[in-house]
């Protein structure tokens, strides 16, 4: 039978006395660190003299600080943005109605350019992960944006992008066409986009750009002044003329 003996034993003397140790260095240098000089004293003044210093005269582990805590704010604000402008585009591109091949919605000359588009984007959007009512938004939305934004900021993507999404719906128009009112339905596509050019394109000149340069040149006229002494009544020349020195 074991003693009862309420003596703690060796082990267990040793197991506190090292958590005393740790705890008397711990509370030492937490002490240390607040008194003068200390590197937590040294933030503290460092925080409380911020308002008054402003950003230049901060510490710059507070401008670290605000710096990370701003740039965090803007990843979230612009995630949440990001995710609320592609819910509305979604909204946007599923809420126009379905497109099916011969569905003739257009009237007038309109309809001789947009019903052979809709006709091609049906026939040719099989297998996307995208309806063909929604890729037929995406092009409607693609020539607008190039259009005004070409036509304001005479900017050459846009311009290029209009050019190519001009080029794009007169192949569909060429394609799509029946044999006999093929050339016709081509051309007018022709002249209705090279119309919408005149605003897309505005401010565009094809002419090389010729840069003259004119070299003139202008005689270069050098200063030497001199001091001129009058001739004496003798007759003398005066023997004291000496060219300044420069």
């Amino acid at each position: 039978m074991a003693p009862n003996d309420p003596t703690p034993t060796a082990d267990h003397a040793l197991t506190t006395k090292p958590k005393k140790a740790r705890f008397a260095e711990a509370r030492a240098w937490w002490n240390k660190a607040w008194d003068e000089g200390g590197t937590l004293h040294e933030m503290w003044e460092d925080v409380r003299r911020a308002p008054g210093a402003g950003w230049h005269g901060m510490a710059n582990w507070i401008k670290a600080l605000i710096a990370i805590a701003g740039a965090s704010c803007v990843v979230l604000l612009f995630d949440g943005a990001v995710d609320a402008l592609l819910t509305a585009m979604h909204r946007i591109f599923t809420a126009v109605p379905n497109v099916h091949v011969g569905n003739d919605t257009s009237t007038g000359i309109w309809a001789t350019i947009d019903n052979p588009v809709r006709s091609y984007i049906a026939a040719h959007s099989a297998g996307l992960p995208i309806s063909a009512s929604t890729v037929y938004t995406v092009w409607q939305f693609t020539g607008l944006f190039a259009l005004i934004t070409g036509f304001a900021t005479r900017n050459n993507g846009m311009r290029l992008t209009w050019s190519a999404w001009g080029f794009a719906g007169i192949a569909m128009v060429w394609t799509t066409t029946p044999d006999t009112s093929r050339t016709i339905a081509t051309a007018i596509a022709v002249l209705a986009w090279t119309t919408a050019s005149a605003f897309a394109l505005r401010g565009l000149n094809l002419r090389p750009t010729v840069l003259a340069s004119i070299h003139t040149g202008a005689p270069q006229i050098t200063v030497q002044p001199q001091i001129h002494i009058p001739a004496q009544l003798d007759g003398t020349a005066p023997d004291n003329i000496h060219q300044p020195q420069p």
